[in-house]
């Protein structure tokens, strides 16, 4: 339920507890010398929510409490709505924010955490809300000069206009929720117009982008850091939400049969991707690869990437030798850096 929230089981003992409020010796992680020193925290952990990935969120927010309390932090998990914030109103170091799609990545629950002058992890308001709009997105990354498909926004007038103008194959997806939820790859004509019809009626507007056949790459950001790019395979039509959170043969590729130089390369655009967005912390930018050409492009950025066992950020830390509790220790030294100026 919004607005209840719980300790971690995991954490302390009444010993322990007793010894942070003295002060412990700090927390340091990693090869990152230029980490932040921070003293155990008191934490606000916000997962659920009321998007359509709540489950999601909840599953992240149970990986994350238990790391915060393997590290020694005190974590309070809350669930949080916009109809019942009081979650905000318990005394902490930092707000730990988990929640995935609408409220949480939209940027209406940092616009109210920063209206409280409350410290938080991960992208600001303004950015966030830009990043949710996949539509908006585009446009920033145009102007950057970064890569991403054509793409065109339906409404509903313009539904026949589009199943006549547009060449199949496309994607016909909501134009800012995230998991993949309600996308449709259209490979058939007869298909087309029910898909458009059904993402408009159900959120106004559809986005249709021209579908780019090939590799699907994503890479992970930590801080200024472009995290090794991971390829993902799967047995569906795309990497939808079920390939993405149950199934269990999605494959996850991290030695990529492509050239190294590409590879450096979307790891060097999806840095320059964060910066022109506006994304701060950590985020996630995916790609597809053409298969003929070899040129990538920008499907979309996440600013609040999965943190469950299927998720790919934490895969992409792994790989760099940052374990899941460094991780998330970083993503809190990044935030405790950015305030404490």
């Amino acid at each position: 339920m919004s607005g209840e929230c719980s300790f971690s089981r995991d954490f302390l003992t009444l010993k322990g507890m007793s010894a942070m409020k003295k002060g412990t010796k700090p927390i340091r992680i990693g090869p990152h010398s230029n980490s932040v020193r921070v003293n155990q925290l008191d934490v606000t952990l916000l997962s659920g929510g009321p998007s359509d990935e709540r489950e999601v969120s909840l599953a992240s927010g149970r990986s994350i409490a238990a790391a915060l309390s393997r590290l020694g932090h005190r974590v309070s998990v809350c669930d949080i709505s916009p109809a019942d914030m009081s979650a905000l109103d318990r005394p902490a170091d930092l707000v730990f924010v988990a929640l995935h799609g609408t409220f949480g990545e939209d940027g209406a629950l940092q616009r109210e955490l920063e209206r409280r002058n409350l410290r938080f992890t991960g992208t600001g308001a303004s950015a966030s809300a830009s990043v949710m709009d996949k539509v908006r997105t585009k446009g920033i990354l145009i102007g950057a000069g970064l890569p991403t498909p054509r793409f065109d926004i339906a409404r509903h007038a313009r539904v026949m206009e589009i199943v006549r103008r547009w060449r199949l194959p496309v994607v016909v997806k909501p134009h800012a929720t995230g998991s993949s939820i309600d996308v449709h790859l259209v490979r058939e004509a007869e298909l087309f117009e029910n898909a458009l019809n059904t993402v408009v009626r159900k959120y106004g507007q559809a986005l249709v982008e021209e579908l780019v056949d090939g590799p699907e790459l994503t890479v992970g950001i930590l801080g200024d850091e472009a995290l090794p790019p991971i390829e993902i395979r799967t047995s569906r039509g795309f990497y939808d939400y079920e390939a993405k959170y149950i199934d269990e043969d999605t494959e996850y590729i991290l030695d990529i049969d492509l050239p190294e130089a590409l590879l450096s390369k979307v790891q060097a655009l999806s840095l320059q991707a964060a910066k022109a967005l506006g994304c701060r912390d950590f985020c996630r930018v995916d790609w597809m690869i053409d298969q003929v050409t070899h040129e990538p492009t920008i499907l979309e950025i996440n600013t609040i990437p999965g943190f469950t066992s299927h998720s790919l950020l934490p895969k992409a830390a792994a790989r760099a030798g940052v374990t899941f509790d460094e991780l998330c220790q970083r993503i809190i030294e990044l935030a405790m850096k950015r305030t404490s100026q």
